[in-house]
């Protein structure tokens, strides 16, 4: 009788634990339109808009910036194209400190062997597609609440960890306080400025090329599929490891060079966190869960992100899947939903890929081998960021003959 009543009791608990993990997740969820509305896509930057507050100045520390458009928006961010207005600044700002190439070299130990494993022409100036004219991305954000104003400073201080020609750097950031009035709610404002990337991103790219029943070169897709691999292989090994946690089509910008393969730069560090969790209860598991529903994309959201046991160790291989369903430009359990319908979620944990289809199979089946050895649905045999840029070394070299 003893063993059955402490059966009992602890059924019980579970139960109420599961009641209250429900009841938390229900709030988040009340929230999570408003986080939403946080984010801001630099998708489309190449599109024409109307000239926003031309003549607006605006200040970052001691740079000044004038507007010239506006490139995009999202709920409570606005992102607008700047250029740096001359001042009297002992230093010069920030377009001369950027020409200075011994800073850029200082910002890499041994540049020169870190160009050589990467096998391109690539300069860490070139990386950063400055042209030096002064010209900036600035994204601004309107921020309401404190829960709002911890998700940016946590943005400035992940972006700032990271210093890699195929990371989107963070060049200046500032938060200043403003007084709400009627017309407005917002009790800060915080403005960051990125370089500009006006050829759009890589999603950008593929909608277009898929609408003339165009594809990318095996490889362009390999070429473009290393850089961003040698941007995740600098995250993955810090100390921490951290993880992007969102790498998609869509936060990936693209530079298009001339008689070169594209540049590829992974941006958007809003999700990024250390990468490694050990979970041992059934709450732990919802709550990643949860947090991976507000700030992973779904359809390049790994198994365990989605269905996670209730004792697991997750690591940095999150990326992996992502990359994995990044590399033709959607995600390969979108072209399955996209012809049978069904749940994403069952697509992704059971594995369900579909290729681009066209009059012949765009890519070689060496490709199709390489993706689907990446989307492993147990992280466990997942590869790891340095097995993935060996072997693509290894296609590089075989498809450029």
């Amino acid at each position: 009788m003893c063993s059955v009543k402490n059966c009992a009791i602890q059924e019980r608990k579970e139960i109420e634990r599961e009641r209250e993990a429900k009841s938390a997740r229900n709030k988040r969820r009340k929230k999570k339109k408003e986080k939403k509305k946080m984010g801001c896509s630099f998708s489309g930057l190449n599109a024409l808009y109307d000239n926003v507050n031309a003549a607006a100045d605006v200040w970052i520390n001691e740079n000044r910036f004038r507007v010239v458009r506006q490139l995009g928006e999202g709920g409570f961010s606005y992102v607008y194209l700047v250029k740096e207005v001359p001042t009297d600044s002992p230093d010069g700002g920030l377009s001369k400190k950027l020409k200075d190439s011994s800073l850029l070299s200082g910002s890499i130990p041994d540049l020169d062997s870190f160009l050589f494993e990467f096998q391109t022409t690539l300069s860490y100036s070139d990386a950063f597609a400055l042209d030096y004219d002064g010209t900036y991305a600035m994204k601004k954000v309107l921020i309401q609440n404190n829960e709002q104003l911890e998700l940016v400073k946590e943005e400035i201080r992940v972006s700032s960890l990271f210093s890699h020609p195929n990371l989107l750097p963070l060049l200046d950031h500032a938060i200043i306080s403003v007084k709400p009035t009627k017309e407005t709610s917002w009790n800060h404002e915080a403005y960051l400025l990125f370089p500009v990337h006006l050829d759009g991103t890589l999603l950008d790219i593929a909608q277009t090329m898929k609408a003339k029943k165009e594809f990318f070169s095996t490889s362009d897709v390999l070429q473009i599929f290393r850089q961003l691999a040698a941007g995740l292989k600098h995250m993955h090994s810090l100390d921490p490891p951290h993880a992007h946690n969102d790498v998609k089509p869509g936060n990936v910008v693209i530079t298009n060079r001339k008689g070169q393969p594209p540049l590829a730069i992974l941006m958007d560090f809003g999700s990024a966190r250390p990468a490694r969790r050990q979970i041992r209860t059934r709450s732990e598991a919802l709550q990643l869960q949860e947090w991976a529903s507000e700030h992973c994309s779904a359809p390049f959201r790994a198994p365990e992100l989605w269905d996670c046991p209730s004792n697991a160790d997750i690591d940095e291989r999150t990326d992996i899947w992502s990359l994995g369903c990044t590399l033709y430009g959607v995600s390969p359990f979108e072209y399955a939903l996209g012809e049978s319908g069904g749940s994403l979620q069952l697509a992704i944990v059971n594995a369900q890929i579909k290729w681009p289809t066209g009059p012949k199979s765009p890519y070689p089946e060496a490709l199709h081998q390489f993706v689907t050895w990446m989307l492993q649905p147990q992280a466990a045999v997942r590869p790891r960021i340095d097995d993935i840029v060996i072997h693509v070394d290894k296609l590089i070299a075989k498809f450029s003959q």
